[in-house]
């Protein structure tokens, strides 16, 4: 696997540069763009995954979620600017219900065929439910119910006065269980891989990671520009396009990473990518990418779509319920999983 990435980013970072400036086909070059994102993503996975091992699963994990979701963050950047704003919201909810039922159903899936009953610590998927009733549910259907007696300049308002509260809530979980409460509920994980050596170097691993960053957002500017045409010729609504392609190929280092730390059985840290994602998402991304649409010509609200919302709040309340327990095994990543497909084929027929 490591040396199919590792031909697809020496071979896909340069036709990406030859393609663009040939003009090739822009089918041609989505299927390069994406293919090569995907394998730019599996270095930044083994890079955070070396990281891990060094500073351990909770900062791990945040670091593979922070550089997994600065791809999508990058993409969508690119899309504000060229006013895709729907494409960016369903992206968004891409994200969400991906990291939940599809990353999460795949670890938990994956790790179950190896070991029949894998566990994680349940005080984390407490206090992490408690942040994604309030990151999704509270702060995403507020403004939706708000909106409908509201004119757009007063929901643009009320969408930069949310991002705000939600970024300052998230920097404050952070200092939380980074700081003031860090080994409070202690992990076992760390202990259990306490004599594992990571594959690269602390200085190298940055190397990978900031190199990896730069060309995905090179690439990513030009796959925002091929959207349209795709869109057209495989009959992909914008709200398909930001749903499933978006959010799964901006978020392929989480994917990968997530599934072989379950695999391995370290739990701890691929719970920690696919539920650590989601919140950065809702409490991160999203609100940055209202006060950034700011600087552009239409500012985004967050405000979703019907379909965008309920899926959203389905699969939080879902993953809740799941994972509360503190343990996995694969029947709970099929149902997982089966809830995302379900989703996948209802945004497709929209």
């Amino acid at each position: 696997m490591n040396k199919i990435f590792l031909v697809l980013v020496f071979a896909g970072v340069p036709l990406s540069v030859i393609g663009t400036l040939l003009h090739w086909s822009n089918i041609i070059l989505f299927v390069i763009y994406c293919l090569t994102i995907i394998a730019l993503a599996g270095f930044m996975g083994r890079a955070t995954e070396s990281l891990a091992i060094v500073a351990g699963p909770r900062i791990g994990g945040l670091l593979n979620a922070t550089f997994g979701n600065a791809v999508e963050l990058i993409i969508s950047v690119f899309a504000l600017k060229e006013g895709l704003v729907g494409v960016v919201l369903a992206s968004l909810t891409g994200s969400v219900i991906g990291n939940l039922l599809l990353v999460a159903g795949l670890s938990f899936f994956m790790g179950g065929l190896k070991y029949k009953r894998q566990t994680y610590n349940v005080f984390d998927a407490r206090h992490n439910s408690g942040l994604l009733m309030f990151g999704v549910i509270v702060a995403f259907v507020i403004p939706e119910v708000f909106s409908m007696t509201m004119n757009e300049t007063k929901t643009i308002s009320f969408s930069i006065g949310i991002s705000i509260i939600l970024i300052v809530l998230y920097l404050a979980a952070l200092f939380f269980k980074l700081v003031t409460h860090r080994g409070v509920y202690q992990t076992t994980e760390n202990e259990q891989h306490a004599h594992e050596e990571p594959e690269w170097g602390k200085g190298k691993a940055i190397t990978v990671l900031a190199i990896s960053t730069v060309a995905v957002a090179y690439v990513s500017e030009n796959l925002v520009h091929t959207f349209e045409t795709v869109g057209e010729a495989f009959g992909w609504t914008e709200l398909f396009i930001g749903v499933v392609i978006v959010a799964i190929v901006g978020n392929a280092a989480e994917h990968a990473s997530a599934i072989i730390m379950a695999y391995k059985n370290k739990m701890d840290i691929a719970v920690e990518i696919a539920v650590g994602s989601t919140l950065q998402v809702a409490m991160f991304v999203a609100p940055v990418l209202v006060l950034i649409s700011l600087f552009f010509a239409e500012p985004m609200s967050l405000v979703f779509t019907l379909p965008e919302l309920i899926s959203m709040v389905t699969a939080v309340l879902l993953m809740i319920v799941i994972s509360n327990d503190g343990e996995s095994n694969w029947f709970e990543g099929a149902t997982l999983l089966a809830a995302y497909l379900i989703m996948g084929i209802g945004f497709y027929l929209l």
